[in-house]
């Protein structure tokens, strides 16, 4: 089974690729919005990022800078990776026209589209110091199973669990020279 996204509303639609050929245009009409769009089946000339494979290659590459974060696969979607970068690091549900620096790629309704930031930057000794803070959102954010309370500001350290709406995340802080 292949997914393709719907332009309009971002929704994910799934069908058999097995039953066409390569070079065939396949037409479909989103179940959420009524759009109706069409694709050609083929090699795509878009890198894969989804693989596996590389997914790990990107956390290596991102694990040497300020880390990552690992979204867990949950009902709603699939693993992804996504790099920190220094300051505040915005993190929610990817929607059109929501401008964060880590858009995850969900249908969990219950994760705001601005639903918690994570800020990376270097203290005295220019150690990476990482902390936590709710955006704040609707159902709050979890660290460790403790809900962050509305002005919680809490260091997190590698491998905290971090959990928003019914998505998980683990972080993964930069390797230390």
């Amino acid at each position: 089974m292949k997914r393709v996204l719907c332009p309009k509303c971002e929704n994910y639609l799934l069908f058999d690729e097995t039953k066409y050929s390569e070079g065939q245009s396949l037409v479909f009409i989103c179940e959420h919005c009524s759009k109706q769009f069409s694709i050609r089946l083929g090699k795509s000339k878009v890198k894969a990022v989804r693989k596996d494979e590389n997914l790990e290659e990107a956390a290596e590459n991102h694990k040497e800078e300020y880390g990552y974060l690992t979204v867990v696969e949950n009902v709603f979607g699939f693993k992804q990776i996504l790099p920190l970068q220094e300051g505040d690091n915005v993190i929610g549900r990817r929607c059109v026209g929501t401008n964060i620096n880590l858009p995850i790629e969900s249908g969990d309704m219950s994760m705001d589209r601005r639903h918690c930031i994570i800020n990376v930057k270097r203290d005295k000794e220019q150690q990476v110091i990482y902390t936590l803070r709710d955006a704040p959102s609707l159902t709050g954010t979890f660290l460790m199973n403790h809900v962050l309370g509305v002005k919680d500001q809490m260091l997190v350290e590698d491998g905290a669990i971090i959990t928003i709406g019914a998505t998980t995340l683990i972080l993964h802080t930069a390797d230390e020279q």
